[in-house]
């Protein structure tokens, strides 16, 4: 009897415990768009290796292209002056609009 006692006492115990886990009441852990959380890039000072690791769809040769134009032609004012760069087209630049600084 003593021990189906202390038996029932530890189960009890146990199963108690599990329900004042906080992490029974969390919810799934959201899930985090990588690229909603990327740092910006700011196209007047970053390096061609950044320019090609931050925007999408902009790989070495075409960072090289954007840096290429702003040492010719000066500091970029406006984001839709990358649109004079070869290969940046509209979609390119609407898909980075976003994370792009001056």
């Amino acid at each position: 009897m003593k021990l189906t006692y202390r038996l029932f006492s530890v189960v009890f115990a146990l199963v108690f415990s599990l329900f004042l886990s906080p992490s029974i009441y969390a919810g799934e852990p959201e899930s985090i768009d990588t690229k909603e959380v990327m740092l910006s890039v700011n196209v007047n000072s970053a390096s061609a290796a950044e320019l090609a690791d931050k925007l999408d769809g902009i790989g070495e040769a075409r960072a090289q292209l954007i840096i290429e134009y702003r040492e010719e032609h000066g500091p970029f004012t406006s984001v839709e002056q990358l649109l004079n760069v070869k290969g940046i087209g509209a979609a390119t630049l609407d898909k980075n609009r976003g994370i792009i600084r001056l």
